[in-house]
This record gives C-alpha cells, sequence and structure tokens, in this order.
C-alpha cells in the first residue's frame, strides 16, 4: 500500500508538524501578547471604537458603521457589508491592544476603499475558494479509495485554491497592519512607545495567517506524496 496504509498509520502527517507547531504557538503568542497589552491603557482614554471612527472620518468613510460584536478578537471588516465590527474586548476599550486591533481593522476598510488589489482579488475569490476547499479532501479521498487517478488530481486541483487564498491573505494582512500603524503615528493617537506595544500585537496576529500558509503548502505536498505512492 505505501506509506503504511495497510496499518491504519499514515506517516505523511509528519510533515505537517512543522506548521502544526507554528500555528500553536502563533495562537499562544497572539492570546499572550493581546491580554498583555490589554491592561496598558493609551495615554489618549479614548475607546477602541472612537479612534476607528475618527480614522474612518479622516480617510474618507465618515458614516461606516462600527457595530459592536459578540466575543473575544472577532473584530473583521465585512466588505460586502462594508461595516466594521469590532469584539466584546476591544470595542469600549482603551488599552494598546484594542486600539491597534480596531486599527488594523479600519486598515481593511481604506484597502477595500482604494481598491486596493490583494484585497479585491481575495474577496473575489472568496466563494469559489469556499466550494473547492470544502470539495478537495472528500474527491481526494474518493479517488484515493477507488484508485481514481482523475479524482485525486481534480481533489488536488481544488485545493490549490485554499492555499491561493492562504498565499495572496499575506500581504492583505501585513498592509493593513502597517497602514494602521502608520496612522496612529500620525494621528498622535499612540505614544512611540504604546506604537511598539501595538505592533507586537499585530505582529503576532500576522504570525497566525504565516502557520495557515505554511500548513496549505504542507498539506499540498503531502497529498501529492500520497499521490505518487499511489502509482508504486
Amino acid at each position: 500500500m505505501g506509506f503504511g496504509y495497510g496499518y491504519g498509520l499514515d506517516p505523511t502527517m509528519l510533515i505537517l508538524i512543522p506548521a502544526i507547531l507554528l500555528s500553536a504557538w502563533a495562537q499562544s503568542r497572539v492570546k499572550s501578547t493581546f491580554e498583555q497589552y490589554s491592561r496598558v491603557s493609551a495615554h489618549g482614554g479614548v475607546t477602541a471604537a472612537s479612534v476607528a471612527k475618527m480614522l474612518l472620518s479622516m480617510n474618507g468613510m465618515p458614516n461606516m458603521p462600527i457595530n459592536h460584536v459578540a466575543g473575544s478578537l472577532t473584530d473583521h471588516y465585512d466588505p460586502s457589508k462594508r461595516t466594521l465590527n469590532l469584539s466584546d474586548s476591544v470595542y469600549a476599550s482603551t488599552s494598546i491592544a484594542s486600539i491597534g486591533v480596531a486599527a488594523h481593522e479600519v486598515g481593511h476598510a481604506i484597502q477595500h476603499y482604494n481598491s486596493y488589489s490583494p484585497l479585491i482579488f481575495r474577496n473575489s475569490i472568496v466563494p469559489v475558494v469556499n466550494i473547492a476547499s470544502n470539495a478537495s479532501m472528500p474527491l481526494f479521498l474518493i479517488g484515493l479509495l477507488m484508485g481514481l487517478p482523475w479524482l485525486l488530481n481534480l481533489g488536488i486541483i481544488l485545493f490549490c485554491g485554499a492555499l491561493v487564498f492562504h498565499l495572496v491573505t499575506l500581504p492583505v494582512e501585513i498592509d493593513a497592519s502597517s497602514r494602521a500603524l502608520k496612522l496612529l503615528q500620525q494621528t498622535g493617537t499612540l505614544t512611540n512607545n504604546e506604537l511598539d506595544g501595538a505592533k507586537k500585537v499585530l505582529t503576532a496576529a500576522a504570525w497566525t495567517y504565516v502557520a495557515a500558509a505554511l500548513m496549505s503548502i504542507l498539506q499540498l505536498v503531502r497529498l501529492l506524496m500520497i499521490k505518487n505512492s499511489r502509482r508504486r
């Protein structure tokens, strides 16, 4: 059978270990860094929602709704509704961490407003990627069990859609953070020391996207190895 499949083992899973470890570290880092700087209030004493409102107004979007959504770090910009959504842990907080996160989401809104091409491309492929990523593994497994190479290939091709999504997400997220830190500095919302804290929070968050991209790359390598093993 190759790779030990006949014994219920799949040594190709070992390929994913670096991505799994990086993902675990990144998630832990985000949580600990956010908690650390959530305990430090910015000198201005202004809430993250107020900062977001100010930054949006400065960039030509004074009427964009800023919604309060449930959860912690569930913050996001919704391009379909053109709304900014800030979580329980961010919306009314005056902390360095919360202001950094809110400004990051404003960065996404500015990207959309200015038709930043990587964001537009990512948004355009989301519906297709959702369908492709959900179908890729079932098709690959059916092809594997039934010995149908064309299904294996189709599963791999569809999985590549998810990989493209993760790869294009990296520059989108990094750019949003860069815009956020620049705006916070230009407006004097955060001091230089406070900016360092916000940067650490956003950098920690960026590592989660690096981990997701690495996971997709290694998963693709794994699928190709399994496919090639079936030929022998």
